[in-house]
């Protein structure tokens, strides 16, 4: 493994981006001078970014360094496809410790480019300082859609049709999985090592040895996750919908509204009706749910439709749509009418599978 100070801060930056070659004809300038930059005529431009912590938004437990590339910038990119529009350029920002090799970088780059690569866009700078506490990573993504074309969360209208992509729940019941793995994992090493304690103290060393032994094969160790392939994907892989982008557009279907479902389907409804000034009413018998997600949430004995209304991490697309394309969006495969638009003063509820009516509740990001 090669150490990062060998290559120091710019060495570092050349070595992982001394191939990059601009694909769209907008970016001008790419890495390598203090700024981006890009030339759009007759577009609008979006901007967004976000900011990923180890230990808060990723655990290195069970993501490795390429995955959590791709899973960071699509999740940028899901944003720019979230107001109906394409993304073109991505800067990302990374602080590393010292725990951290060239390699792990690369990966990490090898990701990155993955998601850049299927959706065309240019990876065009960013920065890398140290850090004293682990792995953060910031985004920024910029796209464009034609003038005046953007769909923001403030223009759902009364009797509008709400609709979801795919299905919700399954990123979060993979986190789940992965989490409880974790635990079994951890406290198999725990047993394993204080048995070793107790060896050592002995001076028992054939024990020694045999425990030694037991270790090796823990840290070898990979769960059997046959049957729940799609919900680990789902969670270490996110794939952000440009897809229902251009299907909406082939069917000449302009959303009134639309959001990326990150924090949970109710904390995203919630934004819609707040920033449109309206309520809605959503029908749990409606909600998208995926076998494996179904399946696994009643092994950990929990309610399906609660992981789906607040799980978060499917990165679908949620929007709304006027009532007079009911036809065009019943025929999209991979897309739900889950509910209504109503007045405001109804509020946002959700409409039970017996019939019974309760107020939608935001669970999105907290601070610790």
């Amino acid at each position: 493994m090669t150490d990062i100070s060998k290559l120091g801060e710019f060495g570092l930056i050349r070595h992982l981006t001394s191939d990059i070659t601009p694909q769209n004809s907008s970016t001008l300038r790419g890495v390598g001078d203090d700024c981006a930059v890009l030339r759009y005529k007759d577009s609008d431009v979006l901007v967004t970014t976000d900011m990923l912590m180890e230990g808060i938004h990723f655990d290195l437990t069970y993501i490795d360094m390429q995955h959590l590339g791709y899973k960071a910038a699509m999740v940028n990119l899901s944003d720019v496809f979230a107001m109906n529009g394409t993304p073109r350029q991505l800067l990302v920002s990374i602080a590393l410790s010292k725990r951290f090799t060239v390699e792990d970088t690369e990966a990490f780059y090898r990701g990155l480019r993955l998601a850049c690569d299927k959706w065309n866009v240019d990876l065009v700078g960013g920065d890398t300082t140290s850090s004293y506490t682990g792995l953060a990573i910031s985004i920024t993504c910029i796209g464009e859609c034609l003038c005046g074309q953007a769909v923001g969360r403030d223009g759902a209208k009364e009797t509008d049709l709400i609709c979801v992509s795919g299905d919700l729940g399954a990123a979060y019941m993979g986190l789940q999985l992965l989490e409880r793995e974790k635990a079994v994992f951890y406290a198999q090493v725990e047993e394993v090592q204080k048995k070793m304690r107790a060896a050592e103290k002995a001076d028992n060393k054939p024990l020694v040895e045999k425990l030694s032994k037991e270790m090796e094969l823990l840290n070898d160790f990979r769960p059997d996750f046959a049957g729940k392939e799609y919900l680990i994907e789902r969670q270490i892989k996110p794939e952000a919908r440009g897809d229902m982008i251009t299907k909406l557009a082939a069917l000449n279907i302009r959303p009134t509204a639309m959001i990326d479902v990150s924090d949970g389907l109710s904390s995203e409804l919630l934004h819609i009706c707040q920033q449109s000034g309206v309520g809605c009413r959503v029908y749990e018998k409606n909600i998208p749910i995926d076998y494996q997600t179904a399946l696994l949430a009643e092994e950990f004995n929990m309610n399906v439709s609660t992981c789906a209304l607040n799980g978060g991490e499917d990165y679908e697309l949620l929007f709304t749509v006027p009532i007079g394309d009911h036809g065009k969006v019943e025929k999209m495969e991979g897309v739900k009418i889950i509910g209504h638009v109503t007045k405001p003063e109804l509020g946002a509820m959700l409409v039970t599978r017996d019939g019974q009516e309760f107020e939608l509740k935001a669970q999105g990001w907290t601070a610790c």
